[in-house]
């Protein structure tokens, strides 16, 4: 079975930046990986996804243009660079992997890791 685990979450100020990781323990055969987010009181929602391959990226009309989610196939690690924060980023980040672009279904879950962005 194979794990993702995630790290990097944190406190920071607006307008700062975080990176999480998320290590895999193995090849999770997925097409695509990626990370989701929940807010307190929120549904769960789409941030950004990655090809398998690690050549192409997708992102949610919100984070375009603030975050980057890169592969680094060497480590079996996903990136996921966060610039410009935003209080309205705060939520429990979650990276994924699964057989669809928007990871509407996944087959592997990471713990979460909580983000807080302070204004």
């Amino acid at each position: 079975q194979v794990q993702l685990v995630e790290s990097g979450g944190g406190l920071v100020q607006a307008g700062g930046s975080l990176r999480l990781s998320c290590a895999a323990s193995g090849r999770t055969g997925s097409s695509y990986m990626g990370w989701l987010r929940q807010a307190p009181g929120n549904e769960r929602e789409f941030v950004g996804s990655i090809t398998g391959s690690g050549v192409y990226t997708y992102y949610a009309a919100s984070v375009k243009g603030r975050f980057t989610i890169s592969w680094d196939n060497a480590k079996n690690t996903m990136y996921l660079q966060m610039n410009n924060l935003k209080p309205e980023d705060t939520a429990v980040y979650y990276c994924a992997a699964g057989p669809r672009l928007g990871l509407t279904t996944v087959n592997y879950w990471g713990q979460g890791t909580q983000v807080t962005v302070s204004s």
